[in-house]
């Protein structure tokens, strides 16, 4: 009936159970599970699941023995397994008579012996007696398990042990019948064991298992476990049968030195307290529903079954009516402890968060020698665990200690706290400087922890006078990290639940659910804010670290009211300013940004940091020395920063001085050889004074160290396609853009490899792409325009054109490449618009004067047409074009210098088809119509086979024909030798729009 009650009210361990419930579903002779051990603090239910296992077990049809620490030892616990299972329909005969031999022979040597140690006087104080031996023999004292004896083995020396044994011997050997009596007295389990496996075995015949329980078992595992382990897992008494299933249920774990090779073997089932939903369940059972109550009680108990139980036995209905449980929890938790020195150290060192041994000493204010037996007792303990080199206690036992010392002796709590805090404010001045803390120390991991003990002894000794200190080392944390604050955060939430004071409890659930939602660091800092007892030092320094959050998540208008504010609060030195810079710097103030930073490093001269973001400021505003005089101080001031040379580098090449810029490079690669940055630096560098060679020597080292970098694999193929070594340049870009699709750089790249090499649709097609992705990425503009251009598609070049003087009027490229295109197709007036701007913004570009030139020239204006074209020689004396368009409105005014004129625009012309690398075809193109006005037209007509030969696209053929038509008007006469030329020009042209 017990039986059947505890089984219907039980609550919870489901999956403990459904594991058990698995193993007795096992074939025996297959099974994989048959030593169970249950362990867990006081209170966590293992007896109550070890009974519950126990009629799981019986109601499969299982036999079943029960023992606890009512044994003393092996023998009891045969006895205890042999009249349960007698009791149950299995008895043994053999096993009966074998314990009552025991006990008899047992009784007659304990009389024999006090006999022959009352006729020898007093005893031998260095060897034990001989009844002292019957207890070694059955294997107690060994463990030190023996109340009055204690571990004598290890006080005296073997000699005496084996003295002590002959002794033994001699004198039962003198009263007993034979040598078997004297072997069943003295080493007892060879002779019963044995009998006990026999009596298990017939047993386990005719049931599914024998389950074998051993509760309590941190008491008795240490006169246990050698037997026990030899019992199950060895041949060293005879053979388990294959259906007997053993279960443990203690606090502690099995002790490794025993069972050390065999915890494979071992299923583990550590409890621990109950859920949330299992405490209600069980509350529910016993008639507890008001909500009120349920909170007492499960704040409380902590969720320790025997808490939940006991506090729920007397069905409160009023929240008044539940008692606090610590008391009766704490004498759970200690409940074999007698010692009052160790009960005294385990309640005094509950109050720190976790224990070392110096800790143990300042908590339990005791000697040094103290504190170290008591702290090796401590760990032994089953409700203390390790946890990274250091002692915690279970949540459970530490909340209810702490309440119990908190309601006994609020004085004494305090004065405990305070001396754990001066402990620990020990710890972290001796790792500062004089100054004290510093934002330095934050950075320190040992100062860190010590600080943060600190912080909460001093909260739970007095709340209030230590919340205005907290509150300030809550926005230090910030300024170390969010990890930080978290953990600042949760100890003051920690403190409120150890102290129950109303006042930290409503910090700590602020901040835990700012630190919870969308924007933690920003929704903590401006709780902090909201206290006013947080000081002005600190309120200046979390105005300024929210200013912080704000720029990262680009609230930018946010972020300059809170730095305006830490600066109008007197922040000291550069954080506020330095941020207030990049947040002007964001928003195109270079200006302001630099006067910010300007002071930040008037604050901080020495910082590198401040003047690299000073420079990068200047280059801005294109001050590009100044910007060099400060990357000068940050390499005086760190000359092992390769990073600062390699960006002065750079510098040095945007201003042209390429040596300068080569030295600062090789510095930095001195400093930093396998530098994939530096040497992708260096390469083009290279690149640019067309040492390619040297270039791709760099880049190849710089993909070797990064093969994955999308930038470096661009890079290089540049060079390649510099070089002419098309495909390799063209498996790079196609690399870089597996790596990153949308890397439109590579894109753009890969589409003027596809135009040097004629492929122009391929390029539109990459341009395209970059555009989609990109509708303002104006280099893929500019170079589809020119593509369309090429492909006789000029009205989608004006548009292209267009579409980069929207964003920038005054581009002088775009508006020479929209006036070319719109004089292609016929528009005159349009074209020389674009022209005069051009040349308004930039007076001195020599295609806007040739082009503007040719148009005057078109249009009978030769004056202005001479002036443009004379003005762009002089600018550019080698354009062979400009050379040709002068020759050419010389011959319409019928001016004596066409011949010279005309003589130098065909040796310069002549001069770029020797040049290295493939023939220019515009330049093939320009020959023909120079050779067209000397006139040689056999040689006119060679050019324009070369031309042709070279597969031009249909936009130079188009130009060609258009500007070889206008000859006529200059040149009446060469209409019929034009003719064939033009033919010529015309058919090529349908066939490339054909194709």
């Amino acid at each position: 009936m017990i039986r059947r009650r505890r089984r219907s009210g039980f609550v919870g361990r489901r999956s403990e159970q459904a594991q058990f419930q698995e193993a007795l579903g096992q074939v025996p002779e297959e099974a994989t599970q048959f030593l169970f051990h249950i362990h867990g603090p006081g209170g966590v239910g293992k007896s109550t699941l070890a009974r519950q296992l126990e009629s799981a077990a019986r109601q499969a049809g299982a036999l079943t023995a029960y023992v606890d620490e009512a044994v003393a030892d092996p023998v009891e616990a045969m006895e205890s397994i042999s009249t349960q299972l007698a009791a149950q329909g299995a008895p043994s005969k053999e096993l009966g008579k074998a314990l009552a031999a025991y006990r008899q022979r047992r009784h007659e040597a304990d009389s024999s012996l006090a006999e022959a140690e009352a006729a020898a006087g007093a005893p031998d104080a260095a060897a034990p007696s001989p009844s002292s031996m019957i207890l070694a023999q059955v294997g107690l004292v060994g463990a030190g398990m023996v109340p009055g004896l204690g571990a004598f083995t290890g006080a005296v020396g073997a000699q005496q042990v084996a003295a002590g044994a002959d002794r033994l011997k001699a004198v039962l050997s003198a009263h007993l019948r034979n040598h078997e009596d004297v072997q069943l007295v003295t080493s007892p389990l060879p002779v019963l064991t044995p009998v006990l496996l026999r009596h298990l075995t017939e047993a386990a015949r005719d049931r599914p298992w024998v389950v074998l329980l051993f509760d309590t078992y941190e008491r008795t595992g240490p006169r246990l476990d050698t037997w026990l382990r030899d019992l199950l897992v060895s041949d060293r008494y005879g053979e388990l049968p294959a259906n007997v299933m053993v279960l443990l249920a203690g606090q502690s774990r099995l002790d490794a030195r025993c069972w050390g090779d065999w915890l494979d073997l071992v299923t583990d089932l550590p409890l621990d307290v109950f859920t949330e939903d299992e405490a209600r369940h069980l509350l529910a059972a016993k008639g507890v529903t008001d909500e009120r109550v349920v909170e007492v009680i499960l704040t409380l108990s902590g969720g320790l079954p025997v808490l939940v139980s006991m506090l729920a036995e007397t069905r409160p209905t009023d929240p008044a009516e539940v008692g606090d449980p610590s008391g009766t929890a704490v004498e759970r938790f200690l409940k074999w402890e007698t010692d009052p020195a160790r009960r005294a150290a385990a309640l005094a060192c509950a109050l720190p968060l976790e224990l070392d041994q110096d800790i143990c000493r300042t908590a339990i204010g005791d000697a040094e020698s103290a504190a170290g037996e008591l702290f090796t007792w401590l760990r032994s303990l089953a409700f203390v665990r390790d946890h990274a080199g250091r002692c915690v206690y279970h949540d459970v036992v530490r909340n209810a200690m702490l309440r119990l010392q908190r309601q006994q002796s609020p004085e004494r709590w305090r004065e405990r706290h305070t001396r754990l805090a001066d402990a620990f404010r020990r710890q972290r001045e001796e790792s500062e400087g004089d100054a004290g803390p510093s934002a330095a120390d934050w950075k320190d991991e040992r100062w860190r922890a010590a600080r943060l003990h600190e912080t909460y002894h001093r909260l739970c000794a007095d709340p209030r006078a230590a919340l205005p200190d907290t509150l300030a080392e809550l926005v230090s944390a910030c300024r170390h990290g969010l990890t930080t604050l978290r953990r600042w955060a949760d100890t003051v939430t920690r403190a409120a639940e150890d102290t129950d004071a109303t006042t930290l409890t409503e910090v700590g659930h602020r901040l835990r659910t700012a630190l919870d939602g969308p924007e933690p660091a920003i929704a903590a800092l401006t709780f902090l804010l909201s206290r006013s007892a947080l000081d002005s030092r600190s309120r200046a320094l979390a105005h300024a670290l929210r200013g912080q959050e704000h720029r990262t998540a680009e609230q930018f208008e946010q972020a300059m009211i809170d730095y305006d504010r830490a600066i109008e609060l007197g922040l000291e030195g550069d954080r506020a300013y330095r941020g207030r810079a990049f947040v002007h710097r964001e928003a195109h103030r270079y200006q302001e940004a630099l006067d910010d930073f300007t002071r930040a490093a008037e604050a901080h001269p020495d910082s590198t940091s401040t003047l690299t973001q000073r420079a990068m400021t200047h280059v801005a505003l294109k001050q590009y020395e100044e910007a060099i005089a400060d990357c000068d101080r940050v390499a005086a001031i760190d000359p092992g920063d390769s990073w600062i040379l390699r960006y002065r580098g750079g510098l040095h090449r945007r201003r042209g001085d390429l040596d300068a810029a080569l030295d600062d490079l090789n510095r930095g690669l001195a400093l930093a050889p396998d530098n994939a940055g530096g040497l992708r630096s260096r390469g083009a560098l290279h690149h640019d004074a067309k040492r390619y060679e040297e270039s791709l020597a760099d880049l190849d080292r710089a993909v070797d160290i990064e093969p994955d970098n999308a930038f470096g694999l661009t890079c290089r193929g540049n060079t390649l396609r510099a070089m002419g070594r098309y495909e390799e340049a063209l498996a790079d870009f196609d690399r870089a853009l597996d790596i990153d699709p949308d890397y439109n750089w590579a894109r753009v790249n890969r589409g003027l490899l596809h135009a040097s090499r004629g492929h122009h649709a391929r390029a539109c097609a990459d341009y395209d792409e970059a555009l989609d992705r990109d509708p303002d990425y104006t280099w893929a503009l500019r170079n589809r325009a020119w593509s369309h251009h090429l492909l006789g598609r000029f009205d989608a070049c004006v548009t292209d054109c267009t579409r980069l003087l929207e964003s920038a009027p005054a581009d002088a490229s775009a508006l020479v490449e929209r006036a070319g295109a719109s004089r292609l197709e016929g528009h005159h007036a349009s074209a020389l618009d674009d022209l005069n701007r051009a040349l308004e913004a930039e007076p001195d570009k020599a295609s806007a004067l040739v082009a503007r030139g040719l148009l005057h020239r078109l249009t009978g204006r030769y004056d202005e047409a001479l002036a443009d074209l004379t003005r762009a020689v002089a600018l550019h004396p080698d354009n062979g074009w400009a050379h040709y368009e002068r020759a050419v409105v010389l011959h319409a005014r019928h001016d004596p210098a066409r011949d010279e004129v005309l003589t130098r625009a065909v040796a310069i012309l002549e001069s770029g088809l020797t040049a290295p690398g493939d023939p220019s075809v515009p330049t093939l193109g320009n020959l023909v119509l120079a050779h067209c006005l000397m006139p040689h037209w056999e040689e006119a007509d060679r050019r324009l086979t070369a031309f042709l030969a070279a597969q031009p696209p249909p936009g130079q053929l188009f130009e060609l024909l258009a500007v070889m038509n206008t000859l006529v008007d200059v040149c009446p006469e060469a209409d019929t030798h034009l003719v064939p030329l033009r033919r010529r020009l015309s058919a090529a042209l349908a066939d490339a729009a054909e194709g």
